[in-house]
């Protein structure tokens, strides 16, 4: 058994004192919201679970199961062209794997994390898994419909084989004779648990920063047994940067008196010092100079003025001494040093001509999370695998949250985050559970679970009759919500071109849909025409309805993210009710003629009778259900207003594109308008294309 494993592993992985609400403890004792408001301790000690109205969120006690893996003459191969085994693996699960085996989801932990996501050891525990927020009855991984998987890595220090465990050559422990790993090393152990589980295919593997890593690789590695990808606050590979900082923090590992060239563990002393430097620079990189000067300004802790000595006066120094002090002890200094350089070597397109030929292995749904305020994985990075998915024409939904935690935020923040997973899942799971119907007379019966034999809490694998206990889930709810109207947004509220869309786009073609809203019009598609679509979007909220509605989507600006498609990648593009925020329309639609075969564009028709009655008689500006807002109050995207007759010319003289076909529109009849359009036709759809594609 590993000799860190016993440690105190309460903290969430990024060491800090938190509860899944996003408080703070400061080193003085008090409890400051993430606004650094004061408030009392008292406060604070009541936990998530603790609260009789919280007790049903709680997935409860949980217990850290031990598997011994490679204990015989099989080793596991590391890349590092080394052997390794008997190989220990501490793991936790919540929830039950169902009767047909697709509920599972392996979430995996950044650096400084273990396998201890969610509940907690003991009623005693004062914090909860690094994950609760997330994780348990109800919640965006919800254990009454998923059997969630957490596991401590490869080269861990709670309860996993690592640079502390004993080596069984020597009988001591391993230290820096400990072999360098890789997160491909890390997949492999993990992919050997999730083979003794019994799980052929995960609906999802998931994590953050690190943990986003690994969530890569897994899918690349092992196309065909996962179903989704979710990574979060990652990267395909470091930046220099990244690699600067971690090259930092184990020189003050290693720099240390007492690290003793990795050989500490029976001298009685450790690398205190140099851990909690690391820690300390380590943290910095993951808040946001906001978060930081929101918390702490230029406050001192303890006296009014300064004293005029080289003492931690200023509170985010105290904060950071805290913050280092209380990570060594529960944390290994090799750990730190093998995981980190782990992060450093990881690059996913090495073995790969580039990135997208390296993501066109993958088989999964991808649903890619990034934070404006990440600094140290910042959402460019995130955007380079989402540009690869894109090319690859993998399923990918994108989001980059508005939150001011920086690199923490992944941890910390739960409402869009957790309703863009919980969405997530349950549309990757009917579609898993649509396809595994289909294919049901092709299937025989499960297969017998593996039951574990327990002796001092370590497990190995035993063929078992037994099947895994069968949780019932709740029936999902499928009732559409009735379109509300958002004030300020163009893009919500009843939308009468739809149908006409859906009637021009032939089955089972490419669709784009920039200023796609909420999605109900590429759902439509999808349901009605078998169509493969992706939607870009701005909008926090929309994504998240297009993610609950099993849309593709991404969180792109029409204007700049539109040169990695090849020419005529897309059967249709389409712009309904998107022409009036274009900033440069004559640039934007010719970039459309090149990427799609044909464009549909729908806008309100401003020559429409109405309007120009407003002005002839009234003298005011236009107002009517097309144009419903004031001059004034009329929504900041809208900038253009164009009518059936400009637009003709536009599409003629400026693009000098083809006019397919102009459907005239009275959204009040629902019917075509055939004589007058420019002055009775209240929206117009125009389909073209370019000259030179038939």
């Amino acid at each position: 058994m590993d000799s860190h494993q016993n440690k105190n592993s309460n903290e969430s992985p990024n060491g800090k004192l938190e509860s899944p609400n996003g408080k703070l403890e400061s080193p003085n004792g008090k409890i400051e919201s993430p606004n650094g408001e004061v408030e009392s301790p008292q406060k604070e000690l009541l936990q998530p679970g603790e609260d009789l109205a919280e007790q049903g969120q709680s997935v409860g006690i949980v217990k850290t199961e031990h598997l011994v893996l490679f204990a015989g003459a099989e080793k596991l191969q590391l890349e590092c062209g080394k052997s390794l085994g008997p190989i220990t693996v501490a793991y936790e699960t919540y929830g039950c794997l169902n009767e047909n085996r697709d509920n599972a989801i392996l979430l995996l932990h950044a650096l400084s994390g273990d396998a201890h996501l969610a509940g907690r050891h003991h009623v005693e525990d004062r914090k909860p898994g690094w994950w609760d927020n997330m994780i348990g009855p109800g919640k965006p991984f919800d254990t009454d419909k998923y059997f969630i998987i957490g596991t401590n890595c490869l080269g861990g220090c709670m309860g996993t084989t690592g640079p502390s465990s004993v080596n069984p050559e020597t009988q001591k422990p391993f230290g820096l004779s400990f072999p360098m790993i890789t997160i491909g090393d890390m997949v492999e152990v993990q992919r050997h648990l999730i083979d003794y589980l019994g799980i052929d295919k995960l609906l999802a593997v998931g994590g953050g920063s690190m943990g986003g890593m690994q969530a890569l690789d897994w899918t690349i590695r092992y196309p065909e047994r996962v179903a989704a990808t979710v990574p979060i606050a990652t990267t395909p590979r470091l930046s220099a940067q990244g690699i600067a900082f971690n090259a930092v923090g184990r020189n003050a590992i290693s720099r240390d008196e007492n690290y003793l060239n990795g050989n500490y563990y029976t001298s009685g002393k450790f690398p205190t010092a140099g851990l909690a430097v690391a820690r300390m620079v380590g943290h910095i990189t993951y808040l946001s100079e906001e978060a930081m000067h929101a918390k702490f300004g230029r406050r001192l802790q303890h006296e009014q003025n300064y004293k005029y000595d080289f003492a931690s006066e200023f509170s985010v120094e105290t904060y950071l001494d805290h913050q280092g002090s209380v990570f060594v002890d529960r944390f290994d200094a090799n750990t730190y040093l093998y995981f980190s350089k782990a992060m450093d070597y990881f690059d996913l397109a090495r073995n790969y001509s580039s990135l997208t030929e390296a993501l066109s292995r993958a088989q999964s749904r991808f649903l890619v999370i990034s934070y404006k305020s990440d600094w140290l994985f910042p959402a460019r990075q995130s955007r380079q695998i989402v540009n690869a998915l894109l090319e690859a024409g993998k399923d990918v939904t994108y989001c980059n949250i508005d939150c001011p935690f920086g690199h923490d935020s992944f941890l910390l923040e739960t409402k869009v985050q957790g309703r863009l997973i919980r969405g997530f899942l349950a549309q990757t799971h009917q579609k898993l559970i649509q396809k595994s119907t289909n294919q049901t007379t092709l299937t025989g019966p499960a297969e017998p679970s593996v039951t574990t034999s327990t002796e001092s809490g370590i497990t190995t694998p035993v063929e078992s009759g037994v099947t895994t206990p069968v949780k019932s889930q709740a029936q999902a709810n499928n009732h559409a919500k009735k379109p509300v109207r958002v004030r300020g947004s163009i893009f919500s509220g009843t939308r009468v071109d739809h149908s006409e869309i859906e009637h021009l786009i032939k089955s089972n073609s490419t669709v784009l849909d920039l200023g796609c809203g909420d999605g109900r019009l590429l759902a439509q598609l999808q349901r009605e025409k078998n169509i493969h679509g992706i939607g870009y979007t701005l909008n926090e909220n929309d994504i998240q309805a297009c993610t609950e509605r099993g849309v593709n989507v991404v969180e792109y600006d029409m204007h700049s993210n539109l040169d990695m498609f090849d020419d005529k990648s897309f059967d249709y593009v389409v712009l309904s009710q998107t022409l009036q925020v274009i900033r440069q329309p004559k640039i934007v639609l010719r970039e459309l003629l090149r990427i799609g075969k044909k464009v549909i564009v729908s806008f309100p028709n401003f020559a429409f009778w109405r309007g120009r009655l407003q002005i002839m008689f009234k003298g005011r500006a236009p107002v009517w259900k097309g144009l419903p807002y004031a001059w004034f109050d009329k929504p900041s995207e809208s900038i253009n207003y164009m009518s059936l007759s400009d637009f003709e010319d536009f599409v003629h003289n400026e693009l000098s594109a083809r006019l397919v076909r102009r459907i005239p529109l009275s959204t009040r009849l629902r019917c075509e308008v055939r004589v007058l359009p420019n002055l009775i036709a209240d929206e117009v759809i125009f389909v073209i294309a370019d000259k030179n594609h038939s």
